[in-house]
């Protein structure tokens, strides 16, 4: 009701679907919602009463918002990162890794990689395999490539594995291309090694 009510636009063309989606609630009585204009609107929450204002109207995205997320404490935990032809990798507590431009911080991308904290980053220089290792018993390998053009991060997920019955703390390529990775896990006496066929 919040988006029905706040917004008005005659300017949208009849073809294109206006819509809202990710909805987040902000400390300081804030509720911050996407549309599909690539807006996010923050709207002014009073604590007491039903008279919800429309407060800001954030336009820096060009294309459509898809979801919102917001993070109360303040602090996340940023486990592993790693530094890769400019680009600053992180992997943090929430199971996400983040992709920043290392001389001006602007984030490039923002993967949801894994449902637990991840503990190993590695990348393998020559090919551009990320490879990530998380609490979740899950090993997964993505593609970067950076994009000239619009000098925009470009992520694929291309494998992974599933370690079962172990909590994975550390993994790492074999060698410059990715061709292998080796993982291991907490009380586990061995170190387990893919091999790309």
């Amino acid at each position: 009701m919040v988006y029905w009510h706040a917004l008005d636009t005659p300017e949208t063309p009849t073809a294109q679907a206006v819509f809202a989606r990710g909805i987040s609630a902000v400390p300081d009585n804030y509720i911050c919602v996407g549309v599909s204009s690539g807006a996010i609107l923050v709207f002014d929450v009073p604590s007491k009463g039903s008279n919800i204002t429309l407060s800001e109207v954030l336009e820096e995205h060009k294309e459509s918002i898809t979801d919102v997320a917001s993070e109360c404490s303040g602090s996340q935990e940023c486990i592993a990162n790693l530094l890769w032809k400019g680009t600053a990798v992180a992997g943090y507590g929430t199971g996400q890794i983040r992709l920043y431009e290392a001389v001006t911080g602007i984030l490039h991308a923002e993967i949801n990689a894994h449902a637990r904290w991840i503990y190993s980053l590695d990348i393998a220089p020559f090919s551009g395999l990320l490879l990530s290792a998380a609490e979740d018993s899950f090993v997964r390998v993505w593609h970067l490539a950076m994009t000239p053009e619009t000098n925009s991060m470009e992520v694929a997920h291309l494998h992974n594995e599933c370690v079962t019955d172990t909590q994975i703390c550390g993994a790492k390529f074999c060698d410059g291309d990715g061709y292998a990775f080796a993982v291991t896990g907490y009380d586990l006496s061995e170190i387990i090694r893919f091999v790309q066929s």
